[in-house]
């Protein structure tokens, strides 16, 4: 992906709402032709057309209508980080982080540079687990701040939602079924390989193919993404994983997606910590994760409506 900044959202915002390149470099005092490079930047970026130039004005293209109130909602969140990490920036210490795996192949890399550049002088302990276990640190203290599949029920936590994460059905090339949408009768002649047994996607899943299968559905829990997917790729079964973890075996052709009659759930995140005591640090890696989130889920929107045409 090709990364963009806060200006360039910034002049967005401005340029969709005054509808004229000039009168948005008035608004930010800067020049005209900075605020075209700014644009054309981010729609490069993005691989979107974002407006469509008149005689004297511009309007947003139907994408950028689209973009618009997300880009309107990052910003918010990105002010609210700013005057946080004013107070936080001098600031000495550790952040004690635990993630869920599928966060470690979407934007936890994207995540800690940011922290990193937001609070220098803070450490990051990183613990990456199961959600059950992630949960059971965090309401015992033993965790400040966790992205998880939440949201948490506990009166001390406070979470904030994160964009979910969509899973795909995939499979080797290899595997004898259809181009065409099959159903899970057919779809279970196979293993189905899946997040661990203690985890929202197995239950889910078990549940649907046990309601209506007449035999014990064949499943192969699975606690490592990576490890699901290298049997994957290797014709042990079907996956139902995050399609961002598959997304470059599938370019590769080391992978095909499946068309199936039910589609297990997207998979829902909070970034979550406790109020009870208050740690300021613990919060703003909260808000920080969701704006870093909300980035990432952007570009994957755009780059996929960009293949599919």
């Amino acid at each position: 992906m090709i990364p963009f900044n806060i200006k360039q959202l910034e002049t967005f915002i401005w340029v969709a709402t005054l509808g004229s390149f000039r009168k948005a470099a008035n608004q930010l005092n800067t020049t005209q032709p900075a605020v075209s490079a700014r644009i054309a930047s981010l729609e490069r970026a993005l691989d979107v057309r974002l407006f469509e130039r008149l005689s004297n004005t511009v309007r947003l293209t139907s994408m950028g209508q689209q973009l618009l109130p997300l880009v309107q909602r990052t910003l918010r969140t990105a002010d609210r980080l700013q005057r946080a990490a004013n107070t936080l920036s001098t600031v000495n210490g550790v952040l004690r982080l635990g993630v869920a795996e599928t966060i470690v192949h979407t934007w936890l890399s994207d995540f800690l540079k940011e922290f990193h550049d937001n609070y220098p002088r803070i450490d990051v302990d990183l613990v990456v687990d199961v959600t059950l276990n992630l949960r059971n640190d965090l309401i015992s203290h033993r965790l400040d701040t966790a992205i998880l599949m939440g949201p948490v029920s506990e009166y001390r936590i406070e979470n904030i939602n994160v964009p979910s994460v969509p899973l795909v059905w995939v499979c080797a090339p290899h595997l004898s079924l259809p181009q065409t949408t099959v159903t899970l009768c057919e779809l279970v002649r196979f293993p189905i390989l899946t997040y661990a047994r203690t985890t929202r996607p197995h239950n889910e899943l078990y549940h649907k193919l046990s309601t209506d299968m007449d035999d014990p559905p064949r499943m192969f829990p699975v606690n490592s993404l990576a490890a699901a997917l290298r049997m994957v790729v290797n014709g042990i079964g079907i996956g139902a994983l995050p399609y961002d973890v598959v997304a470059e075996p599938l370019e590769r052709g080391e992978l095909r997606t499946i068309s199936c009659e039910w589609h297990p759930s997207n998979l829902e995140f909070t970034a979550s910590f406790s109020m009870d005591p208050f740690n300021p640090i613990a919060e703003h890696a909260a808000l920080l994760a969701a704006k870093v989130a909300k980035t990432y889920s952007m570009q994957r929107q755009v780059m996929l409506q960009a293949k599919t045409g």
